[in-house]
């Protein structure tokens, strides 16, 4: 099917596109890139109810972490500048791969679920404002952002590069409703908290699973602090030979035995090599004092 046939048959499979120019018509069949989100497109992404960020370690052993977000709590402050509210959970690799040194490397994705298709990709460098800090008191207070129960930072991304695809094959799916389970969970611990059991904290509950990744990179930064203060020891978040002793990768433990059988054959080759070569170089000046030395030789 050629484009000339692709855009043809488009108006007729998604009537909205009628309304468009041909600018926007050829974005519909063909990745477009920009440098900053067009503006024409800030609406639809405020419109959308679930979005998804990845990110990763900067080592090749490390892994990649894909993350769903949903509700309403993100916004695009301007054509360069996206942010959504860090809700508290058991897990915290994209706070850990922002805060590695040289990393901050970020992706978020939108999918269009109703109307014309629609991918969108921005990438960008984040930069975690953790609760509790000025960066974030300031930007909640400039922002007017709503501070839910559970709260633990606010991700902010300053895109590089935006992508808008075509999104053919991604399906229909009709929104019902938010979800509000997690927000219900953290109001019955912040409750209990207030109450009195200091085990509900928040703060703990970052120390035990925010403080670490799964790769061992540092976490968050309060609950490194808590950890150390109260003696907290974070959970193990992996599982087999990979997984981190103490916050940190151990890499002997990938090394395989067929590994180290190849480099101690390797190390008594090279070291017989040369032991052979010493010899054969030490024979002739062996033979010379041996000579000079024997009586034969007067």
């Amino acid at each position: 099917m050629g484009l000339r046939t692709i855009t043809a048959f488009l108006p007729l499979a998604y009537p909205e596109i009628l309304a468009t120019d041909h600018t926007t018509l050829f974005a519909f069949t063909m990745g477009v890139f920009y440098e900053t989100i067009p503006t024409k497109l800030i609406d639809w992404i405020h419109e959308q109810k679930v979005f998804w960020v990845a990110t990763a370690p900067l080592a090749g052993s490390g892994h990649v972490n894909i993350s769903p977000k949903g509700g309403p709590n993100f916004g695009v402050i301007d054509e360069r500048t996206f942010w959504y509210l860090d809700l508290s959970g058991s897990g915290n690799e994209t706070i850990s791969h922002l805060y590695e040194p040289g990393n901050g490397r970020i992706t978020v994705m939108f999918n269009a679920f109703q109307g014309p298709p629609r991918i969108m990709r921005l990438w960008g460098k984040g930069r975690v404002l953790e609760i509790g800090t000025r960066d974030f008191a300031t930007f909640v207070e400039k922002h007017a952002v709503e501070v839910l129960p559970g709260t633990r930072s606010i991700i902010v991304v300053d895109i590089h590069q935006v992508g808008s695809s075509c999104g053919f094959s991604v399906p229909y799916f009709d929104f019902k409703e938010f979800r509000s389970t997690l927000n219900d969970h953290h109001e019955r611990k912040e409750a209990k908290y207030r109450a009195g059991n200091e085990k509900e904290s928040f703060e703990r509950y970052w120390a035990l699973k925010n403080a670490w990744s799964m790769d061992g990179l540092p976490g968050m930064k309060t609950g490194q602090i808590v950890a150390r203060e109260e003696n907290i020891v974070p959970i193990k978040k992996m599982v087999g030979p990979l997984a981190p002793e103490n916050g940190c990768l151990n890499r002997r433990s990938s090394i395989r035995p067929a590994m180290l059988l190849i480099v101690a054959l390797l190390s008594f080759i090279i070291g017989f090599c040369a032991a052979l070569m010493s010899s054969h170089k030490m024979l002739p000046w062996l033979n010379e004092r041996i000579s000079n030395r024997s009586p034969l030789s007067n």
